[in-house]
């Protein structure tokens, strides 16, 4: 498994995928170091009369809800109709699902159009699953271990994989559950790294075929970097440095001495 997730990594350096990213104003400058930090190129445009010739541009397409308003809804269902028709592979990250009906509708239309890959933490997965469940916002109130059967119900309804978040990175689709246990406390009090990992596997999914194993290798190789960052940084304000520091001069050696996980 280490060597088959390294090569994903290896193949987004070699390739320098273009991505296209509808994603957060909180996020959006951590998200393009990350992604450059990991060898893809990141372009940034959430411009609804644009989308349609940036869709087609790419290698694969990022939608994050973090910032949502009307104009912004219209254009991530512009982008994913235009992802599918093109053949473009694409993941969602449903920020703050369960928070309110705007998000909740976003959600649920983007669901119909098929994303290859969703990434949340266990409060939105859950709630994207159940959709009485009303969560905290952003941050999440449950464990990992907590979504994991609502990950699988997502998975089989969807026909997409599923990536949860948290002390444990859960990665689901349909019969298949691998959990990845890398990664560092310190991490959650830095904003977006969840939004970047969403985006490297965005990445991943562009040289990638098998959603899982795209999944598997982008979340891994954040939750990696971020563990070894913390070896060196004080606090979170280091602690963000440091990891795209780790996420540039990862090899090999280190990604497999560094990973661990599990077939579940």
């Amino acid at each position: 498994m280490e060597k088959i997730l390294w090569d994903i990594i290896k193949k987004v350096r070699n390739d320098s995928p273009l991505v296209q990213n509808i994603t957060n104003y909180v996020v959006m400058n951590n998200t393009a170091n990350a992604l450059l930090a990991a060898g893809a190129s990141p372009i940034m445009s959430h411009a609804y009369e644009e989308i349609y010739e940036m869709t087609k541009l790419c290698s694969s397409l990022v939608i994050n809800i973090g910032t949502l308003d009307k104009n912004w809804n219209e254009s991530m269902l512009n982008a994913a109709q235009s992802a599918n028709e093109h053949k473009k592979p694409w993941i969602l990250d449903p920020v703050g699902m369960g928070v309110s009906i705007l998000r909740n509708e976003t959600v649920r239309n983007l669901l119909v159009l098929r994303p290859h890959v969703i990434r949340g933490n266990a409060s939105e997965i859950l709630s994207l699953a159940y959709h009485e469940m009303k969560t905290k916002g952003v941050d999440s109130s449950e464990s990992s271990d907590e979504a994991i059967h609502a990950a699988f119900i997502i998975s089989k309804q969807h026909k997409t994989t599923v990536c949860i978040s948290g002390a444990t990175d859960y990665i689901v689709q349909e019969d298949r559950l691998l959990a990845l246990s890398n990664g560092h406390k310190m991490m959650k009090y830095v904003t977006g790294l969840g939004c970047s990992a969403t985006a490297i596997i965005g990445a991943c999914l562009a040289v990638e075929k098998d959603p899982f194993l795209a999944a598997a290798a982008g979340a891994a190789y954040l939750a990696i970097a971020g563990e070894l960052a913390e070896k060196y940084s004080k606090g979170p304000g280091t602690l963000q440095a440091h990891l795209l520091d780790e996420l540039y001069i990862m090899d090999e050696e280190k990604f497999s001495n560094y990973l661990r996980y599990s077939n579940v």
